[in-house]
């Protein structure tokens, strides 16, 4: 059986809106993942979503909300909760790892479902190097 794939929060975006952003390998990672069911979005990246665009960072063209709601009716793709053991798992990561939280969420989260992270951070590729984590690039 294959291993999920975790989108980071800039590749899932990049991925619904088409971004060029998002290399050729990393848009073909998330189509295979998707039509064997094994793309999957964390919530914290919602958060993170509404977040930046509160704040103006991001925008759509369409309301947040609906933008969420339309992107986790895709095919393939599946919401992954904050579990209790993800969010105690965030806190006790071996080694140096990121300090934000929301990326610290993403790596338990690929840790616990033994999923391959889809990034462009490089802070999060360099962890990966040290065998904490299984990532692709994004970009």
């Amino acid at each position: 059986m294959k291993a999920p794939l975790l989108l980071d929060t800039h590749a899932l975006i990049w991925l619904m809106e088409g971004a060029p952003l998002l290399s050729l390998s990393g848009r073909k990672l998330a189509e295979e993942a998707a039509k064997d069911g094994l793309l999957r979005v964390s919530a914290i990246s919602l958060w993170e979503i509404a977040t930046l665009e509160s704040k103006g960072r991001i925008s759509f063209d369409r309301d947040c909300q609906t933008w969420i709601n339309e992107m986790l009716a895709s095919p393939g793709l599946h919401l992954v909760p904050l579990t209790p053991e993800i969010a105690v798992q965030s806190t006790r990561l071996p080694g140096t790892v990121h300090g934000d939280p929301a990326d610290r969420i993403l790596i338990a989260t690929a840790r616990v479902l033994n999923a391959t992270l889809l990034t462009a951070d490089a802070k999060i590729r360099d962890y990966a190097k040290a065998g904490y984590l299984s990532v692709a690039r994004a970009s």
